[in-house]
């Protein structure tokens, strides 16, 4: 394949996942925080993507990489917070209630968003979304790094 191929399926890659993304949201899974911010670097990859095209360069290859890669990354971290690996940003999550008052859970309740980062809401072969994000977007990082290796 040649460089410029390898780059179509990278960012077709991600285009497809935004499309994915979008798709589940239409279908009624909507989007946590995390969510939200593991599709900009998807997005960026694909703009990248088409620059690449207009002008071939190494260097776009390895941001192309770095964006998709990022979202990884961010997909790896929102996995790590649906499995309670580790506590996720307080503004998507669920804290600890037993020492709250009632006024002060109920202000939690009402200051909650509506998705909350740490529910897995939709899986497949026990593995939520934001772990196929993670999945899919290392190996479109290693497909970008592929193209930056054909300017050798």
């Amino acid at each position: 394949m040649s460089r410029t191929q390898i780059v179509t399926t990278a960012a077709g890659g991600s285009a497809l996942l935004l499309a994915g993304a979008f798709l589940f949201q239409m279908l009624g899974y909507p989007p946590c925080t995390l969510c939200i911010w593991q599709r900009w670097p998807h997005a960026i990859a694909f703009v990248i993507g088409i620059a690449f095209l207009v002008i071939p360069s190494r260097i776009l290859a390895v941001l192309g990489s770095l964006a998709v890669a990022t979202s990884g990354f961010i997909g790896v971290y929102h996995a790590g917070v649906e499995q309670k690996w580790w506590q996720g940003p307080t503004t998507c999550t669920s804290g600890d209630i037993s020492n709250l008052t009632p006024e002060q859970l109920l202000e939690q309740i009402m200051a909650a968003p509506l998705v909350r980062c740490d529910e897995i809401p939709w899986a497949l072969a026990g593995i939520s979304m934001a772990g196929w994000n993670a999945i899919i977007s290392l190996f479109l990082a290693g497909i970008w790094l592929v193209a930056a290796r054909r300017f050798s």
